[in-house]
């Protein structure tokens, strides 16, 4: 009974301890719950994940890879090294570690769980997510949308009253909204929605241009290169910035260009006011899901709000003002999903513990096809959205259209299928198609009925009959392209077992190896010599292989590098 909540910045794994009764939180390797969704080559070509990949974004940017999610689904190819893989590949990656987490932790095998997807994941992305599972060598039961699994870990501890809640889950790369109502062991899920493009990643890149111009303002001729390590270290710094103005109105920090050091700062007001259109994109979704659970803002009894972004105040701000009290923030903002994943794995399995608990979702978007409508003067107009599954209906859900022939005597419908809210298909987003024949008629004499069921995991299934010949097309749906089909799954899971794993009793020594080296490549003068021999003499350490002396001076090491950090 395991969940995972494979993030942007960070994932988690938890499962359902029976004696407790409750979801518990798995540690990773470091003994930490966050492991960074961050995958790395070092030199000699082993793979490393979480922490110790994390810490090289900036000292080797061309070999690490980090919010890969935001491309699920795509052929996006992120080259680390001499080596290409595809967003799936690296969130195998992700998942096999979190796997390796819990088989040391729980002392058995693991292979099926649930794992979490942003609401707004359309089926091509859902079905990319699912690949990663099987490449990692995991059966996906089930997948549950984000704020859904919020809604079920803050639903469970909350007192038995009726009760109408939005949960606000801003991560690190993509923000859902949902709407839910609880009462007496029902958790339905009444509205879902939000922005697969909007997340902390975004408002550290409105600060990391802020702190480009405060350069560029003192030296005209600094410029960054994509993936150089300048532009590491700068994004990391507004990174760190941006936490800062999480708990105070200022925030300042030097950056050692090539030819100069620059004294930057940023208020919370300068922030703000460089995040105006983000700010702006959360209020949408949040607006549509309050009207969609036909609902007023002052019905909402309280907000909760889930993900790490959210603990900018901007954000808090925000959302104070949309609803006139301040949101509900006792739930772990990181641990929440997680939990509600592993949860829901219990339900899954019918555990005992939850026999009075009942959970519903909804569809978050709507989906249709492409048709032509006869306007004024009899002209056609094509690429319209008809919509079969309107948004926010309870899932699993199956409805049926039907549609006639537009030509006389054609041979063949194409049935393109959407995800939007918009009139015209152009603005959507194209899920797939397929080619139905039929028989030549007179345009309007033959029709086709087009089923739609999208089941609790977010996925899509087409059925298509052609009444007048009684042929049928069942799960015909193409996909897109980009969709990894069953052998190339499989292909792909050869070729990641052929990979070098960098040891997992290993990896504490590395993550403080990486750090270090991350922190004399931003440091200079004697800090930088200091951190330098520090290395040396825990390399010196490493050699001796006596587990109780690395292990001292690990932590030794570590101390001494949080001191350095709060120092800079």
């Amino acid at each position: 009974m395991i969940g995972i909540d494979l993030g942007t910045t960070n994932s988690l794994i938890a499962y359902w301890d029976e004696s407790s009764a409750k979801a518990v939180l798995i540690p990773n390797a470091l003994g930490e719950f966050l492991t960074p969704s961050a995958v790395s080559l070092d030199d000699n070509g082993y793979v490393l994940t979480g922490k110790a990949a994390w810490e090289r974004r900036l000292t080797h940017p061309q070999k690490t890879a980090v919010a890969f999610k935001r491309d699920m689904g795509s052929k996006k190819n992120f080259r680390l090294g001499d080596r290409h893989f595809l967003p799936e590949e690296l969130s195998s990656l992700i998942l096999s570690s979190l796997k390796n987490d819990a088989v040391a932790f729980l002392k058995k095998e693991v292979t099926d769980i649930i794992i979490s997807v942003p609401a707004y994941f359309n089926d091509t992305q859902r079905k990319a997510t699912k690949a990663a599972a099987q490449i990692a060598g995991l059966n996906v039961l089930r997948l549950i949308n984000e704020p859904t699994a919020a809604a079920l870990s803050y639903g469970l501890g909350s007192n038995g009253d009726e009760s109408k809640y939005l949960v606000f889950d801003l991560g690190g790369g993509t923000f859902d909204v949902s709407i839910v109502d609880q009462f007496e062991g029902v958790i339905e899920i009444k509205a879902s929605t939000g922005d697969n493009y909007l997340g902390g990643e975004d408002f550290t890149a409105a600060l990391n241009t802020v702190l480009v111009n405060q350069i560029k303002a003192v030296q005209p001729d600094f410029m960054l290169t994509t993936l150089g390590t300048e532009a590491a270290r700068l994004r990391a710094l507004a990174d760190r910035l941006k936490c800062d103005l999480s708990t105070a109105n200022l925030a300042s920090a030097e950056f050692q260009t090539s030819s100069e050091t620059h004294r930057l700062s940023v208020t919370e007001a300068e922030f703000e006011t460089a995040c105006a259109g983000l700010l702006d994109r959360l209020k949408t979704p949040v607006e549509r899901a309050v009207r969609d659970a036909r609902l007023k803002p002052s019905e909402i009894s309280e907000v909760i709000l889930v993900g790490g972004a959210t603990r900018m105040p901007l954000v808090r701000k925000l959302a104070t003002r949309l609803f006139g009290r301040f949101p509900n923030v006792s739930v772990h903002p990181d641990h929440a999903i997680a939990l509600g994943a592993a949860t829901q794995a219990a339900l899954v399995a019918r555990n005992a513990a939850l026999d009075e608990v009942l959970l519903t979702d909804v569809c978050p978007y709507s989906l249709g096809i492409a048709i032509s409508e006869t306007g004024v003067g009899n002209q056609i107009v094509h690429d319209i959205f008809s919509p079969i599954i309107e948004r926010n209906v309870i899932v699993p859900i199956s409805r049926v259209n039907s549609y006639s022939s537009s030509a006389d005597n054609q041979t063949a419908v194409k049935l393109s299928i959407y995800q939007g809210e918009r009139r015209f298909c152009k603005d959507n987003i194209e899920l797939g198609s397929l080619e139905i024949p039929i028989p030549p008629a007179k345009r309007g004499e033959i029709s086709i009925e087009v089923r739609f069921t999208y089941d609790v995991s977010g996925l899509l299934e087409i059925d298509v009959t052609v009444p007048k010949t009684g042929a049928k097309y069942t799960k015909t749906l193409l996909g897109s392209a980009s969709a990894l089909n069953a052998e190339e799954i499989e292909e792909r899971r050869q070729a990641m077992r052929t990979l070098k794993i960098h040891p997992r009793e290993d990896l504490p020594n590395k993550a403080t190896l990486t750090r270090a080296e991350r922190l004399y490549a931003e440091l200079i003068g004697s800090q930088r010599e200091h951190v330098g021999q520090a290395l040396t003499q825990f390399v010196m350490v490493l050699e001796t292989q006596d587990p109780t002396q690395i292990q001292r001076a690990r932590s030794q090491l570590s101390q001494w590098l949080d001191e350095i950090e709060k120092s800079i």
